[in-house]
């Protein structure tokens, strides 16, 4: 079974005022509108049955590609976080494919019945809100169920919040951690950053409006004065991104007004010039030697912290010595 895009009236009138032939097979497809001008001229597409994760803009409409258009123009379902959100994308283009909504709330309960409908052959289309599925929504048990059940599932990739921040924000992007949102409550969040701040690489933070001055301050408070930059309405008209050190940052939203929408938050990594603490170094390997052998507490710290593996060994070996002589 193959789905097509039907080409639109709009994209075979023009091609007949320019001369070109109609082909007598094609025929307008009255369940989907002519498509505006960016959508108008794009060939037609066959789809396969299976599911499709389809990146979508993170502001600015234009930011699909061509591909992306077609595979949601010839898909059976849609499936979205919001479909307000993506009927306003859809509209946009002239695709009036139907809508399911699959969302954290439902996904329990939604998952199954788009399983069993890739099991009878069709072709869904799976999409957050913004940008790249997957990425801080439940959409992977879709994608695990599904290619357990046998499904073809094909990746569209596009639009991403996290690669728009991190290559806007002027810090080191060769290794970077995705965090995504830290959480809502202070101890917890305090906790987390401060589980956070040894790794040896670029982290990227998602976060609301209401709490970015509160995370900002934590952030500070537990990494110091790290450069960071505050990346918000990226791609849209008034696209914002502030750069500074963490007390700055979080002096200067605690004086701000409450900005709008989600933010993407992108802090330096560690200051690795002039190594790490023997003391900080030691704390870390006494407690994973209380659960690991050496050799697993040294692969362990060594990833955590970016020390070189042969002085963390050393420094383990002679630890592990002492504690079997203090027994």
């Amino acid at each position: 079974m193959r789905r097509t895009a039907k080409a639109t009236g709009a994209a075979r009138a023009g091609s007949e005022k320019e001369g070109g032939s109609r082909k007598p097979n094609r025929r307008p497809d009255a369940s989907k509108p002519d498509r505006p001008a960016p959508f108008a001229a794009l060939t037609q597409t066959e789809l396969a049955p299976g599911l499709y994760l389809v990146a979508t803009p993170i502001g600015n409409l234009r930011d699909i590609t061509v591909r992306a258009l077609e595979v949601l123009a010839a898909a059976d379902l849609i499936a979205c976080e919001d479909t307000r959100v993506t009927r306003k994308l859809l509209d946009h283009y002239g695709i009036a494919t139907p809508l399911t909504p699959y969302h954290e709330h439902n996904a329990a309960e939604a998952r199954p019945k788009l399983i069993a409908r890739l099991a009878d052959g069709a072709a869904i289309a799976l999409v957050s809100d913004a940008g790249t599925p997957l990425v801080s929504d439940p959409g992977y048990k879709l994608v695990r169920e599904a290619q357990a059940a046998g499904a073809s599932v094909t990746a569209l990739p596009g639009a991403s919040a996290v690669l728009a921040a991190l290559t806007l924000s002027g810090l080191p992007t060769d290794r970077f951690l995705f965090e995504g949102f830290l959480p809502a409550k202070e101890e917890a969040r305090r906790a987390r950053i401060n589980e956070l701040k040894r790794i040896p690489a670029t982290l990227v933070l998602f976060e609301t409006g209401p709490r970015v001055t509160a995370a900002l301050a934590d952030l500070a408070a537990e990494l110091g004065p790290r450069q960071a930059a505050i990346c918000r309405e990226l791609t849209k008209l008034y696209e914002e991104v502030r750069r500074g050190d963490l007390g700055t940052l979080a002096r200067e939203a605690a004086q701000a007004d409450e900005p709008r929408g989600e933010i993407v938050i992108v802090v330096a990594p560690p200051d690795r010039h002039g190594g790490l603490a023997a003391v900080d170094l030691d704390a870390l390997l006494r407690q994973a030697l209380d659960r690991l052998s050496v050799k697993e507490a040294v692969a362990e710290i060594a990833a955590v912290t970016g020390e070189p593996r042969r002085e963390v060994y050393q420094r383990a070996l002679a630890l592990a010595k002492e504690r079997d002589h203090d027994r």
